[in-house]
């Protein structure tokens, strides 16, 4: 009976089946984790007060619990701790986050609860989210309006004031960066044309003064600009509001500086859940802060994205064109064979080899070249010959070029040589054959190959340090100036944000959870890319059916 159940394959099927069952629990499983850890982190936790004396002096800690573990007993007792009179085998250490940065050493500390007297959640403790410094936390004693306390409604008016200071600050920050940022790019386009027509010995004194007229004009709209921004950053600083702290001093913190307040202890469920959206959002669409620890990541996925569809396009002509001249022009002879082997053996090459290949001879070589023949009014400064968000694209294009060309030859040896005798017999030439009929119908295998080529770039790392990506970049590749695309830009990429927040950050502990958050963005941007990439492949495998029959 047993023999019979093996020889007939079903042991072998109920195996592959559970081995299938437990990897897709697994990745599931741990997508469910990476969620957990990054998504709970905007959830407003209770902030907790501690009154504190035993091993250290009598204090009072305010802030959120971050974390908890058990320390033995008897290794407390081996660093000097006095736990004589604690009975127990394992003691309590919860990590509290602090926040009020300028006036406490570290955001983080460790408490025993041996030396915990009294702890408790008021519900009048406030949590104020700042452009700087971190968090702080405390009571509110007093809000100052147009320089005169207010004596109504405290919260109420700290929350429109709050309200009316980032957006104040929102305002100055567009004014910055969107016009008074093209007037500084016309300078400096007027500075490099002034250059060049040096170099050219082109300066007559009629272009010396159309130049000097235009920077004329470009000053006086900035010295107009200049006094809104300073107006506008003026009004933002008007307001202030008075917070008294765990040491029990009172403390200004101007509301230009606050982008948030909440009280976390007096808030309901539904308060809390509408205040965690706010803030996941604002983890999307802002910049980052504080060394990427605190802020959002919207430019490390904007330069995500924007990499991998410039890599996309890049790549998918190139390898596809390899694949039909290996498939349908190239000989079946030796050097045929040996591109074949070269191809394979590409796609098992390290990616860091790819990045030191992308900057010798794309940014070096190419791009210095580039820079010599076309942007010579910029020396020493090289526009094209260091890293940027183009080089960094043809580098993932080389590194995935050896799945794309395999798929879509893949996809052209499913088609039946029938179809192109039948085209051809009907009087197509070869490359009508090629375009109206072969392609069509390979187009399913070739966008599988774009899938996978898209899969691994977008999680490419190692190469990108070297051709491109950047910690901080003070401006997107895509903007209002002309050309609007500005390919020579260095970027932020969501890998290396993780990276370089889990690894690189000067605060590990509050940094952890962004991590997480980052990742599990990551793979959602990759499973967006890929599903829209099947959806695309599905809809072209349903357009050319009829061309199989």
């Amino acid at each position: 009976m047993v023999k019979q159940w093996f020889k007939s394959g079903s042991p072998w099927i109920w195996m592959t089946g559970g081995a299938v069952s437990i990897s897709l629990i697994s990745v599931l499983g741990l997508l469910a984790m990476i969620a957990w850890k990054g998504l709970s982190f905007f959830w407003p936790s209770e902030v907790v007060q501690f009154e504190l004396e035993g091993s250290i002096s009598k204090q009072t800690i305010i802030g959120e619990v971050y974390d908890r573990e058990l320390v033995p007993t008897a290794r407390l007792a081996a660093t000097g701790i006095d736990v004589s009179g604690f009975n127990k085998d394992e003691v309590e250490r919860l990590l509290i986050k602090t926040g009020n940065r300028e006036f406490v050493d570290l955001d983080f500390r460790w408490i025993l609860e041996t030396d915990i007297t009294e702890q408790s959640t008021p519900a009048t403790l406030a949590v104020f989210e700042r452009s700087k410094n971190g968090n702080f936390y405390g009571y509110i004693e007093g809000v100052i309006k147009d320089g005169k306390p207010v004596t109504g409604d405290k919260i109420e008016t700290l929350h429109e004031l709050v309200e009316r200071a980032v957006d104040l600050n929102d305002e100055a920050l567009d004014l910055q960066n969107g016009e008074i940022g093209h007037i500084n790019y016309e300078l400096e386009r007027l500075r490099l044309q002034e250059k060049a027509y040096l170099l050219d010995d082109e300066l007559t004194d009629e272009r010396v003064a159309e130049l000097a007229q235009a920077r004329a004009e470009l000053r006086n709209e900035y010295a107009v600009l200049e006094k809104e921004l300073f107006s506008l950053r003026k009004k933002a600083k008007r307001d202030q509001v008075l917070v008294k702290d765990m040491r029990g001093e009172v403390v200004t913190i101007p509301l230009y500086q606050v982008l948030d307040v909440w009280l976390p202890n007096d808030m309901g469920f539904f308060s809390k859940l509408g205040h965690y959206f706010v803030q996941l959002g604002k983890f999307v669409s802002d910049d980052p802060r504080e060394a990427n620890t605190e802020g959002g990541v919207f430019p490390a996925i904007f330069g995500t994205v924007f990499m991998v569809m410039l890599m996309a396009v890049i790549v998918t002509p190139f390898g596809v064109v390899a694949a039909i001249y290996l498939h349908e022009y190239a000989a079946k002879n030796a050097v045929t064979k040996m591109i074949r082997i070269a191809v394979i053996n590409l796609a098992g090459v390290p990616s860091i080899v790819y990045g030191v290949f992308g900057l010798g001879f794309f940014v070096y070589m190419l791009g210095g070249s580039l820079d010599q023949l076309f942007y010579p009014e910029a020396a020493p400064t090289p526009v094209f010959g260091t890293p940027g968000v183009m080089w960094s694209a043809l580098t993932l294009a080389i590194l995935t070029l050896p799945v794309v060309i395999v798929s879509t030859e893949e996809g052209l040896s499913r088609i039946p040589s029938t179809v192109r005798d039948g085209s051809l017999a009907l009087g197509a030439t070869k490359v009508e054959t090629l375009w109206r009929i072969i392609i069509p119908m390979a187009s399913p295998a070739i966008m599988t190959g774009l899938i996978l080529a898209v899969a691994r770039a977008a999680g490419e790392v190692a190469p990108l340090m070297l051709v491109g990506v950047v910690k901080m970049a003070p401006t997107l590749p895509l903007d209002g100036n002309f050309p609007y695309f500005h390919l020579d830009r260095k970027f932020m990429h969501l890998g290396f944000h993780i990276y370089d927040v889990g690894f690189q950050s000067p605060n590990v502990e509050a940094a952890r959870p962004l991590v997480y958050a980052t990742a599990f963005l990551l793979v959602s941007v990759i499973i967006t890319l890929n599903i829209t990439a099947i959806g695309i492949r599905n809809h072209l495998r349903e357009k050319f059916r009829s061309l199989e029959h």
